[in-house]
């Protein structure tokens, strides 16, 4: 195993404790210059896994490498969420592998055929005017009440109301497609009281709930003729969805759609009032490079994980089957032999082939013009209703995630 002394002894890359002070950048660079694939040791038995640990592969080509071989590298094995301390049951972790996020070719490239009719250009381009009235209308209820929370007042209501829209959930449903993707990802905060079971039902809630709306268009096709749920689900056995698979869908949805982007919003705007300059120019050119920036800068998927099929080498390192694979995408977007300071925000930096969005392959993220879209419209509401934002705390209160780099709360004067 590759060994690196200057790292603390029990460090974890996946340790919340450390992200909910910060991302873990310095060690990150220290790995990708001594040890740019690392075991990370961990008990054995750790969240339902039989091994010891882990390989944390930081460097940019790597997690590339990785991300496109999903013949060596598989999402299936043990799924794609990489676990610090939560003892998750086998049985708990093989539910999950119903999810598309933890799904191999040739039944991954099955699903997202499907779910892929609801992301087109044409269905994005449809949605953006009715997002763009809500966002300016989510904008200025924010700066009527003169300060808040960025996050509860600006951050979560676009990405949600999105998701909501594309799904065609009602308006008076909303909040509970919020509450059960918050419970199903806080469980590693103690500030939400939130368990691995409480997450667990409400993932189950989510499932029934997004059943139920399958049933009801298969039910009564006329009716919901043409939403996007019809042309997901209306055909079982010919392409189509079947209730239990849109459930799962769904789920995703909420948290690969909703809380990652809302977290995107949440660091691009700390970034902004940290980055006056940078502040500036986006008020007065609106470079289409700037909401690339926001997700680079944000990385707000912090890591999946891959499991060897086989026994295989990366970097020069060994890896043999069954060894779990870690890609920490933070790490991939601060390497500095792929961008020019990493360590400066710059909303005009392009090229930007971050992977903010996934290392390429099979899992690049079905959502990216989606989540583009709702980040252009909320700062550019911001920068016309709302230029003279700025800080009214200390800054940001981090969310204690094992895998999300998250923002609970960022306290703000609108101006």
């Amino acid at each position: 195993m590759s060994s690196c002394p200057a790292l603390p002894d029990g460090f974890d890359f996946t340790d919340p404790d450390v992200y909910q002070e910060r991302v873990p950048l310095p060690e990150f660079a220290l790995l990708r210059e001594t040890a740019p694939v690392w075991w990370n040791r961990q008990p054995r038995g750790v969240a339902g896994f039989d091994d010891e640990g882990y390989w944390v592969v930081t460097r940019h080509a790597d997690v590339k490498e990785v991300s496109t071989r999903p013949e060596l590298f598989s999402s299936n094995l043990n799924t794609a969420v990489i676990r610090f301390a939560g003892h998750m049951s086998r049985d708990q972790i093989d539910v999950q592998k119903l999810i598309m996020l933890n799904m191999d070719p040739p039944e991954h490239t099955r699903v997202r055929q499907i779910v892929q009719r609801g992301f087109t250009p044409r269905a994005i381009r449809a949605l953006e005017n009715a997002l763009r009235e809500r966002a300016e209308r989510i904008v200025r209820e924010a700066t009527d009440r003169g300060s808040g929370d960025f996050v509860t007042d600006i951050a979560v209501e676009l990405p949600l109301q999105a998701i909501a829209e594309l799904i065609g959930v009602p308006q008076q449903d909303r909040t509970r497609i919020f509450d059960w993707s918050n419970k199903m990802v806080a469980y590693d905060d103690p500030e939400y009281a939130i368990t691995e079971e409480i997450g667990t039902q409400s993932a189950a809630e989510l499932v029934s709930y997004a059943m139920t709306m399958a049933e009801a268009r298969k039910e009564c096709p006329a009716r919901y003729a043409g939403d996007i749920v019809s042309r997901l689900v209306a055909a079982e056995g010919e392409g189509n969805l079947n209730p239990d698979e849109f459930g799962f869908f769904v789920i995703l949805l909420a948290v690969a759609g909703n809380e990652t982007t809302r977290n995107a919003i949440s660091h691009g705007m700390h970034a902004f009032l940290t980055h006056p300059d940078q502040w500036e120019l986006f008020r007065a050119a609106r470079p289409d490079t700037a909401a690339e920036e926001i997700v680079r800068w944000a990385t707000p998927v912090v890591s999946f994980q891959r499991t060897a099929t086989q026994d295989t080498e990366l970097a020069g390192q060994k890896i043999s089957a069954g060894e779990r694979v870690g890609l920490f995408y933070s790490s991939a977007n601060n390497d500095p032999e792929v961008f020019e300071d990493p360590h400066l925000f710059d909303i005009a930096r392009d090229p930007n082939p971050h992977l903010g969005f996934g290392g390429g392959g099979p899992h690049f993220c079905l959502g990216k013009s989606l989540a583009v879209l709702e980040i252009n419209l909320i700062f550019n509401a911001m920068a016309d209703l709302a230029p003279g934002i700025s800080l009214a705390g200390p800054g940001p209160r981090r969310l204690r995630s094992a895998w999300l780099n998250g923002i609970k709360e960022l306290r703000v004067d609108y101006g």
